[in-house]
């Protein structure tokens, strides 16, 4: 259990969120726990995002920094974190305040992070319906999950806003490098498993505005967009491989292609632009076994979910190109589906 007088560290990484970043700290310092630390780093912004954090005086720490990326901010973040329990929080999403009593009963020694469910929102906050990631009916073990990622390079988990981690793991690996791409959740995320338990609350305690200028938004069908997720997939794969090695454990070169998460990505890119496309002799049929084996690999994916990807990607992979496109905006873009659809493949947990 959490001590009631530990510390809690929120860290802020902002870049040019000017319209979002003061309900970001407004979360933060509404947390329901009294002993709360707020770290904001700027990133060299351009905009009033500098302005806005000034505006809460002593109640935050803040860090102005010429532009250097997420990572460079994370990095600094972490530097002056001093709780127990570790946010780091995009700042573009929103905490409840309730977050840290829900899993003070959770917490213990050994512990890499406890995971939650996010909802969508809009740009204003205004909730879209969908709540991610849709967890098994079982709530998944730690056990399960450091197997499931061992085996597949995957377990279901939220972007990096959606997770508290514990200083003493965030501190096994940072401040981080680049190896891993510039992509700040990326490390802890992927390292989790094999450095700690994963504890999983399955409650939407967090809110993930969906505003068009997210790192993983899509509007539209791009297919260089897909090939560069090809490739941070890979770094991500290689960075969980060496911690996993570190750390006793063995994750053989064949787990990344029984990613239920990487899979679509790896077949979009394919499909849609095989001249950037990374990996080389690549094949349509070959992405489609590895998605059969894949869906008969454990990963926290509902057998439903599993048989719905595997006609989603016999279609994807065979159909005319044109074809092809609208099914991958479909479950790529939310805002490009129709309703009825987009509902049945959230219950279906084809997408979130």
């Amino acid at each position: 259990m959490l001590d009631p007088n530990a510390l809690v560290s929120v860290v802020i990484p902002n870049y040019n969120y000017e319209a979002f970043v003061g309900a970001a700290i407004d979360s933060a310092l509404a947390l329901d726990w009294p002993r709360v630390q707020v770290v904001v780093v700027d990133d060299g912004s351009t905009d009033g995002s500098r302005e806005v954090i000034a505006r809460y005086g002593d109640r935050v720490e803040a860090v102005l920094q010429p532009n250097a990326g997420q990572l460079a901010a994370c990095n600094a973040g972490f530097e002056r974190a001093r709780g127990e329990v570790v946010f780091l929080l995009d700042s573009d999403d929103v905490l409840s305040p309730g977050i840290v009593r829900a899993l003070a009963p959770l917490w213990r020694p050994g512990v890499s992070k406890v995971q939650f469910q996010m909802r969508s929102v809009d740009a204003q906050g205004r909730p879209l319906g969908g709540v991610f990631p849709q967890y098994p009916a079982a709530t998944p073990t730690p056990e399960e999950i450091t197997r499931w990622s061992l085996t597949t390079s995957a377990y279901p988990t939220p972007p990096g806003s959606g997770n508290a981690y514990a200083h003493a793991f965030l501190a096994k690996i940072f401040p981080q490098d680049d190896s891993n791409g510039k992509i700040a959740d990326s490390g802890p995320l992927a390292a989790a498993p094999f450095l700690g338990d994963v504890l999983t609350i399955p409650e939407p305690l967090v809110s993930y505005r969906v505003h068009g200028k997210n790192d993983g938004a899509m509007s539209e069908v791009d297919g260089p967009k897909f090939a560069r997720e090809v490739s941070r997939t890979q770094a991500r794969f290689a960075y969980a491989q060496r911690v996993a090695r570190g750390a006793g454990l063995e994750m053989k070169d064949s787990a990344l292609n029984r990613s239920l998460s990487y899979l679509p990505y790896r077949l979009a890119s394919l499909r849609l632009a095989p001249a950037l496309h990374p990996i080389a002799r690549d094949a349509g049929w070959k992405v489609l076994a590895d998605v059969v084996r894949g869906a008969m690999s454990p990963q926290g994916v509902s057998g439903k979910g599993r048989l719905t990807l595997v006609v989603w990607s016999t279609l994807v992979a065979l159909l005319p190109t044109r074809a092809a496109r609208t099914l991958i905006l479909w479950r790529f873009a939310p805002g490009a589906r129709p309703k009825a659809l987009r509902t049945a493949l959230v219950r279906l947990r084809v997408i979130r």
